[in-house]
């Protein structure tokens, strides 16, 4: 999901709210009540104590000593390069680089890249009060749903996943609020908001690593509220997956909220589960792992790992080859959640043992073919595996170019890899950054 265009962190007040000054490390400081600028150093530190994450763990974090990162505080070492500031970044939860930096406002969104051709037009269907004439007849929500799941199809095979959804969406937005606009009886006007709810979630996916997070909100909350008026189970579970991400991706102080949708909507769901279909079990597994993926972000390993294993003995009562069409849950896809548990968890060794077991060619979809290789890619970095790290990364590229473009991680990769000592290593990532956008032939 994008990442706001502020830091979510509101302890950051004290960091943010002075007199620009120059540190003595040459970064620009901000000035403390004693007049003396703070470097970024000591914006390191206060974030990290902050964060209540030791000297140890964040040199373990980023690769580095334990004198690494005490010299970098003390100011005794100049700031870091760009990677390893990201990494710092990363490690720490940061979201605004002003926050360890002290210069202008950058957030780490920006990693992200342009917005992609077609979102002005899927914009401006989001942003569109759904319209009250009746100049002409909506199509029907049969018609409607066969054109939604054409849609998914098409973004699931394709490797230029935006650019088809995104020729789609503007149409399928406006018709799918007229039909809710017309619908006559109760029943049908259910049925219509079911119809737009899960065309809001498609938009979600186009619109994520977008740079516009206010686009990603509305269509977040616009499906919510479809998703209420439907009354339909399996519609509401989209739509809160969709927002917990949301939350979690909006940084530390959204996690709870992300927790409180997951875990509202289980609570709802879970007495139809006994005797649920494929569509409900597998989004109930898919909200479960999604609490385990939240917890992963807080390092609590135990509950994380919990999480996990509940959505995957949910995922084996699905028929075989089930396969979600919005959320990719499925028994091929536990491997790739694993990986991406132990990789947020900092966990190398065992990250890199999920991405070996993780079977890529299992998962039918392109987009989230490519996402596991980013995943990998990063248990292999965390491993201290760059070379494999980049092999994997042109694996996603080759998947899905239109993923790994817009895709923060794989990106932050290839920017350190790009300033290795190696001549080959570094030319390799240099390649890789003019085929992903972050530098020009």
């Amino acid at each position: 999901m994008t990442p706001q265009t502020t830091s979510p962190y509101p302890d950051s007040v004290e960091l943010q709210g002075r007199g620009k000054a120059v540190s003595t490390d040459g970064t620009p400081g901000l000035l403390d009540p004693t007049g003396s600028p703070i470097g970024f150093g000591q914006r390191m530190q206060l974030l990290r104590n902050r964060r209540g994450v030791s000297r140890e763990v964040l040199a373990g974090l980023l690769g580095r000593s334990v004198s690494w990162v005490k010299q970098v505080e003390s100011g005794r070492m100049q700031m870091p390069k760009l990677p390893l500031v990201l990494a710092i970044a990363e490690a720490l939860r940061v979201r605004d680089l002003s926050e360890l930096t002290g210069g202008a406002p950058m957030d780490t969104g920006l990693f992200i890249g342009p917005g992609h051709s077609r979102l002005p037009e899927v914009a401006a269907a989001i942003n569109a009060l759904p319209t009250l004439a009746r100049d002409r007849q909506a199509p029907s929500p049969r018609h409607l749903r066969a054109r939604l799941a054409a849609a998914w199809q098409a973004r699931h095979r394709s490797p230029d996943h935006r650019e088809v959804v995104g020729a789609l969406l503007p149409d399928l937005i406006r018709d799918a609020q007229l039909a809710a606009r017309q619908a006559d009886t109760s029943a049908d006007r259910r049925t219509a908001q079911a119809v737009l709810a899960q065309v809001y979630a498609l938009a979600q996916f186009f619109v994520a690593y977008q740079p516009d997070s206010s686009l990603l909100w509305r269509a977040a909350e616009r499906g919510m509220v479809a998703a209420q008026e439907s009354e339909d189970p399996h519609t509401i579970g989209i739509s809160a997956w969709l927002l917990a991400q949301a939350h979690r991706d909006s940084g530390e102080s959204h996690y709870d909220a992300a927790d409180a949708v997951a875990r509202e909507v289980l609570d709802y769901l879970e007495p139809l589960l006994p005797d649920a279909d494929g569509p409900v079990l597998a989004i109930a597994g898919a909200l479960r792992f999604e609490a385990g993926y939240t917890a992963a972000r807080r390092g609590n390993k135990g509950e994380a790992w919990a999480h996990w294993d509940q959505a995957s003995r949910m995922a084996e009562r699905l028929p075989d080859g089930y396969y979600h069409p919005v959320t990719s849950f499925s028994q091929a896809i536990m491997g790739a959640h694993a990986t991406t548990v132990a990789v947020e968890l900092h966990s190398g060794g065992e990250s890199v043992r999920q991405a070996v077991r993780a079977e890529a060619s299992a998962i039918p979809s392109r987009p989230r073919r490519a996402r596991h290789r980013i995943e990998q890619a990063r248990a292999y970095q965390l491993d201290g595996q760059p070379d494999v790290a980049l092999a994997t990364l042109e694996h996603a590229l080759a998947a899905a170019p239109e993923t790994i473009r817009w895709n923060g991680y794989a990106k932050r990769i290839i920017l350190e890899e790009c300033e290795a000592v190696q001549p080959a290593r570094r030319r390799r990532a240099s390649e890789l950054a003019v085929e992903v956008g972050l530098l020009t032939a």
